[in-house]
């Protein structure tokens, strides 16, 4: 009896000590992964959520850019990461055109993550260089059917909303612009500013400073309503083009191995985050809509995006061979 006691108080005392050390997430620095360079439109969303997440969770939440052939670098490495809550990706609706775009990917762009919640969604600008003889988007469709042929249009990168959403503008057009992909929206920004590329249709949030500063001039707004922090400028549909809406989306996902548990208590965090009046402040100054919807609304949004994008790819002839 008594080695039965003696026995059974050791084993308490293992299972107590084993509480006692076991690790709240999270024990240790989170790496936030971004499939884009820094400056980006990614970039900026990813860093204001890292930063209000170091304060709430008392560890580091690191912003690391991995960038390069249309987010699917950082993506596949992600994908590879344990699912322990100490990876998470940041990303675009370029995660959902990426299996669409490239028929070869070493991962499932739907399979391989575990959706946490959809943190905003951004309205693409046609923007274009103030040397384009153009102050209105009628005016640029007729310099377009003058000058299409020696007109390029920047995007951050193949399989990009921005790629696609020129590509369908290309199309509605009846134009020949030409396709210019960069490493990111900072070096295409660079060469649209500087002449070398003449029209970009660039996430808001992105594209915003360079407006204001008069960089680049904003012709027309890719949405359904005018958006606040560029309400003197129209929407397509104003302007005389109705039917061309394109936005990008910022999400965070994780490997598909991350606990359903983990995956619901992360989005809480964030979700209280971005729900703040000084972050939905935050982000409707830059343009975009706070989503914060769940991991199954998240879910459910990924693959109605798969398909439309699906569709879109096809339209354009952008899938890569």
């Amino acid at each position: 009896m008594l080695k039965q006691w003696i026995r059974a108080s050791l084993c308490a005392m293992v299972l107590t000590g084993a509480v006692a050390h076991a690790d709240p997430y999270p024990a240790r620095p989170v790496s936030m992964v971004v499939p884009y360079p820094a400056g980006g439109a990614t970039d900026v969303v990813a860093r204001a959520v890292a930063e209000q997440l170091t304060q709430a969770w008392k560890q580091p939440v690191v912003v690391e850019n991995r960038a390069g052939a249309g987010t699917t670098i950082a993506a596949a490495a992600v994908a590879r990461a344990p699912g322990d809550g100490y990876t998470l990706f940041m990303t675009t609706s370029a995660h959902t055109i990426s299996g669409h775009l490239y028929p070869q990917l070493p991962y499932d762009p739907v399979q391989d993550f575990r959706p946490i919640t959809l943190v905003t969604k951004v309205p693409l600008v046609l923007v274009v260089n103030p040397s384009v003889p153009a102050a209105t988007l009628p005016e640029f469709l007729d310099y377009l059917k003058a000058h299409g042929d020696k007109v390029n249009f920047a995007s951050p990168g193949n399989g990009t909303a921005q790629h696609l959403s020129g590509e369908l503008f290309k199309l509605a057009t009846q134009s020949q612009i030409i396709h210019v992909p960069y490493r990111g929206d900072a070096p295409a920004f660079t060469d649209l500013a500087g002449g070398q590329v003449q029209m970009m249709l660039a996430t808001i949030t992105s594209a915003l400073p360079l407006i204001k500063s008069g960089k680049l001039r904003a012709l027309a707004v890719a949405h359904g309503k005018r958006v606040p922090a560029l309400a003197e400028v129209p929407t397509f549909a104003e302007a005389g083009m109705p039917g061309f809406e394109a936005a990008t989306w910022f999400g965070l996902l994780a490997p598909a191995s991350l606990p359903p548990e983990l995956a619901q208590r992360i989005y809480q965090d964030v979700a209280r985050i971005v729900d703040t009046p000084q972050m939905r402040q935050r982000i409707e100054a830059l343009g975009g809509d706070v989503a914060n919807s769940t991991p199954q609304q998240f879910a459910e949004f990924i693959a109605a995006e798969q398909q439309k994008w699906g569709q879109a790819v096809q339209a354009a002839g952008a899938a890569k061979p």
